[in-house]
């Protein structure tokens, strides 16, 4: 898996968590949505996110990587 497909499907892991959250311990935990919305719009524009920084650190490969080795 891509660093591109593994930030997809982390950030909607963590939204479906926190709608978990929220509904059944405290409404605050709503926020965490805001936020991991909030980063994959800046991401969008500036490129920077945390966490694919974080995945290539652990080895990840992107998908430029991936293709370039087939």
């Amino acid at each position: 898996m891509s660093v591109e497909r593994s930030i997809m499907a982390f950030a909607g892991f963590m939204v479906l968590l926190s709608l978990v959250l929220t509904a059944t311990v405290s409404p605050h935990f709503v926020w965490l949505t805001v936020f991991v919305g909030a980063n994959l719009f800046q991401s969008a524009f500036t490129g920077f996110c945390p966490a694919a920084m974080i995945m290539k650190k652990l080895g990840v490969k992107t998908a430029a990587e991936i293709a370039l080795n087939k």
